[in-house]
């Protein structure tokens, strides 16, 4: 039997010629990746283990962006550790305030990760990075403090679920509906432990945004990782980004999967996942009656220039709506930049909106927008878990940024078609 895209990058990285579904191995790690919440953990692991030394200095990448800059003493004490074993093991990149993005965005941006690696993070949405035909995947801290020392870790080789897409998206749809309406297809825990692999005619037609955004939330569906073929899209991105070889590997034509899922892009529309599940699928035009108090538009999901582009084009020559708060957050510096020279900020000043530095901010209930007792939020983010964005009693609604930025100016959940045409 044939293997997996995922299969055979985690073969390649074991010294294996082949691997099988279930199968535990041992594999070398192309990068390992750490937050300002994680990374002190894996430090401390590291140091209680008596490690002395890292594996590769250029191969590890440490990014302050869940608490950065920092709300309070406790995360700047977190930081501060991360600085003080940076700066003892010379780690080549080590991204702080003035310099940092969300990390999920960043690491693409800066050309650490490429087609056919394999990459851990202490984090969840580490499986963005399947975008760009790479294996990635979250670990826990203790898992990353062993890598940072060995450069390798174990797996248990994941089965595949095939997702088969055709079509080219409407206007207004974007990969947040596609993945959104996926979860909502199979559930959270639909893909649990397994590779969700994305094919078919539909790719080419997908953005690489577009498809960063989808393997981001690979890990929403209980997925192991997600990933997407290589092909002209992911070349266009990694040129001039990636200065080193890599390998783009193919899934053989006798691959086998635990089942195939078929979705016509055409027939996706706006998303919103209501609360308390990112599989709580609805259409936007669902949500006139649900009145809201604030929208978040950034995230590793969706702090992407286009995704700023999708916002601006809905909030141009509009306000949002009488009490109705928005926060606008660029995934990177870059991005950041880029807003401003496009006229993307005027716009969202104008709107009533404020900008903020790249932080994860309100995603994980940090801070930067945290909901009191009964708010409700349509959010560009990733989880809508309870509590996920402050109290207990509030919600929050997941979203694509043109549902965000049409839903703010109309006070409710909102279709981009219904504010457009006005």
């Amino acid at each position: 039997m044939g293997m997996t895209m995922t299969q055979k990058i985690l073969a390649r990285h074991a010294g294996l010629d082949s691997v099988r579904a279930g199968q535990l191995i041992q594999a070398r790690m192309d990068l390992v990746l750490g937050n300002d919440i994680t990374t002190p953990v894996a430090i401390n692991e590291f140091e209680a283990a008596g490690f002395s030394t890292v594996f590769d200095k250029s191969r590890i990448a440490m990014v302050m962006d869940h608490f950065a800059p920092n709300k309070d003493i406790k995360s700047a004490t977190q930081c501060k550790q991360c600085r003080t074993f940076a700066r003892r093991f010379d780690i080549d990149h080590f991204y702080d305030v003035g310099t940092m993005g969300i990390e999920h965005a960043l690491l693409p941006e800066q050309g650490l990760v490429a087609p056919g690696e394999a990459v851990i993070g202490a984090d969840s949405h580490t499986c963005t990075y399947g975008a760009l035909g790479a294996f990635s995947t979250g670990v826990g801290s203790t898992d990353m403090g062993a890598a940072m020392a060995a450069g390798e870790t174990w797996f248990k080789v994941p089965s595949a679920i095939q997702v088969n897409l055709t079509g080219k998206l409407r206007p207004y749809v974007s990969g947040k509906d596609v993945i959104l309406t996926l979860i909502g297809m199979i559930g959270v825990d639909g893909a649990r432990y397994q590779s969700i692999e994305f094919t078919g005619p539909g790719v080419a037609n997908l953005t690489i945004y577009d498809r960063l955004t989808i393997c981001n939330m690979a890990i929403e569906a209980g997925g192991k990782n997600g990933i997407f073929p290589v092909d002209d899209v992911t070349r266009v991105y990694v040129e001039g980004r990636v200065d080193r070889p890599w390998t783009a590997f193919e899934a053989d034509p006798d691959a086998e999967y635990t089942r195939t899922i078929d979705i016509d892009l055409s027939q996706v529309d706006c998303t919103v996942a209501w609360p308390h599940l990112p599989e709580n699928a609805h259409s936007a035009r669902e949500g006139k009656d649900i009145a809201i108090d604030q929208i978040v538009i950034g995230s590793c999901t969706n702090g992407q220039l286009p995704d700023m582009a999708a916002a601006a084009a809905i909030l141009k020559g509009h306000h949002l709506a009488k009490g109705v708060r928005g926060i606008i957050i660029p995934a990177t510096q870059s991005v950041y930049r880029a807003c401003m020279h496009e006229g993307y900020t005027d716009i969202f000043l104008d709107a009533g909106c404020i900008v903020s530095t790249p932080t994860c901010g309100p995603c994980l209930g940090g801070y930067m927008g945290i909901l009191a007792a009964g708010e409700r939020c349509v959010s560009t983010t990733n989880r809508n878990f309870v509590g996920r964005m402050g109290h207990v009693d509030s919600e929050v609604y997941l979203a694509s940024p043109a549902v965000a930025a049409a839903s703010g100016i109309a006070g409710h959940i909102s279709h981009p078609e219904e504010v457009v045409s006005k």
